[in-house]
């Protein structure tokens, strides 16, 4: 299977247009133009076919969706150390906020025991996109009945000044702030986080549906 031209079937030249704008460093004749349904429709046929092992294993992809499919494949594997193994192969290929943020593996969810060494692994990475991906996983997977406080000093303390890994940290925070407001709000009346990453939180957090309103007005007292 080519995962090149089944891409080129699905491709939107004016959407390739609106990705490059979207991730402005890495370069737009890399992009070919395929909306996010269609790269999942790709990912679920390479995952049944014959050259599935082939594909995860042709690195570094030539084409941004590629690493996009590649991340969507991986997702499907059911098998928590299968699957966890091929992350790390992947992620040091990993060069723009989507293809760090689009997938998120089934197996994890069932294996928090296993998945919390690695995201501890992932977030102390010096690779942006690797520690955007472990706080990623650390918010989508840690937030609800795994929650410890002690996972939001694990980001807090995470240094970079990378834009999008500064964003990371202040959507964690914002996500936190809906899902465990008591822990989290403390960052924000402490002034525990840098300025930037302070304020940012505070804005994504007011423009969330998922904070009450007297939290948001709250919150806007610390801008």
């Amino acid at each position: 299977m080519d995962v090149y031209k089944e891409l080129l079937k699905v491709r939107d030249a004016e959407y390739s247009e609106f990705q490059a704008k979207l991730v402005p460093n890495i370069p737009a004749e890399t992009i070919i133009g395929v909306r996010t349904p269609d790269m999942r429709k790709v990912a679920k046929e390479v995952f049944k076919s014959g050259d599935r092992e082939a594909f995860l294993k042709d690195l570094p992809h030539k084409w941004y969706e590629e690493n996009l499919v590649h991340f969507f494949v991986l997702a499907e594997i059911k098998d928590f150390d299968e699957c966890v193994r091929k992350v790390e192969e992947f992620l040091p290929y990993v060069d723009c906020w989507p293809v760090s943020d689009q997938a998120t593996p089934k197996s994890f969810k069932k294996n928090h025991g296993k998945l919390l060494p690695y995201i501890k692994k992932w977030i102390a990475s010096d690779e942006v996109y690797t520690a955007r991906f472990g706080i990623r996983m650390l918010m989508n997977e840690f937030l609800g009945d795994d929650f410890k406080e002690e996972y939001l000093e694990l980001v807090a303390s995470k240094e970079g000044e990378d834009y999008y890994l500064k964003m990371m940290v202040a959507w964690y925070f914002a996500t936190a702030l809906a899902k465990q407001y008591d822990a989290s709000v403390k960052y924000i009346e402490e002034r525990r986080l840098p300025e930037w990453v302070h304020k940012k939180t505070i804005q994504k957090a007011v423009e969330s549906f998922r904070v009450s309103d007297e939290h948001k007005e709250y919150l806007k007292s610390f801008r």
